[in-house]
């Protein structure tokens, strides 16, 4: 049985805006600008009859998706496996030229291939990618055929690079546009992508950010 899956970022938030830096340990919720592309989003897909949605933990994913779920009454779940990357004690604060250097720093160790390196208290790409590796086995394990996945940025960057089978030090290839569709096929025990960071659904050039 082919199925479909359909990943998207989360909309735009304040933090995304000012720069902080969000991860896993700052819940954020969408601000008026990410409520818009979630809404517009939500027009253009909303004929897709998603059997299926998924979300992170995080709120700005759900918020990004929630039109689905409470006009359409499509059946969904939040799980932690796709949240995004722990960033440690930068988590909250704005990118300074310190923070910069540390994480230019770590993002030079991933591309020397050494994904155990991480930010103080925070994952690694090892990390990340096995949780993201358990999520996959879960989402392909499911009995539906087209589902819609809200994520966040560095997860989706891990996701294609685990979906394409291409090494870890790949991520640094991908964009991330907010509410940037990325979308793939499963058959026969393999993922397929056909469309990456696609913002179509945007009618205005001012609502295409990547923060």
């Amino acid at each position: 049985m082919d199925k479909h899956y359909f990943f998207v970022r989360h909309g735009e938030t304040s933090y995304n805006k000012m720069r902080i830096i969000q991860g896993s340990g700052v819940d954020s919720e969408l601000n008026e600008v990410g409520q818009e592309q979630s809404r517009y989003f939500y027009e253009h897909y909303r004929d897709e009859a998603f059997d299926y949605v998924i979300c992170s933990g995080l709120k700005r994913t759900y918020q990004t998706v929630r039109p689905f779920v409470e006009e359409l009454y499509t059946p969904f779940e939040k799980t932690s496996l796709i949240n995004e990357i722990s960033w440690g004690v930068h988590e909250g604060k704005k990118g300074n030229q310190d923070l910069k250097l540390h994480y230019k720093r770590m993002i030079q160790e991933w591309s020397n291939g050494n994904f155990h390196a991480s930010l103080e208290g925070a994952e690694s790409a090892f990390q990340l990618s096995s949780r993201l590796n358990r999520f996959l086995d879960y989402l392909v394990s499911l009995p539906h055929e087209k589902v819609l996945i809200c994520t966040h940025g560095r997860t989706l960057r891990c996701l294609l690079c685990l979906m394409k089978g291409e090494h870890l030090r790949e991520m640094e290839n991908y964009s991330h546009y907010n509410t940037g569709l990325f979308q793939a096929g499963y058959s026969d025990g393999k993922f397929i992508v056909k469309k990456e960071n696609d913002v179509s659904h945007l009618r205005t050039s001012s609502l295409i950010q990547n923060w």
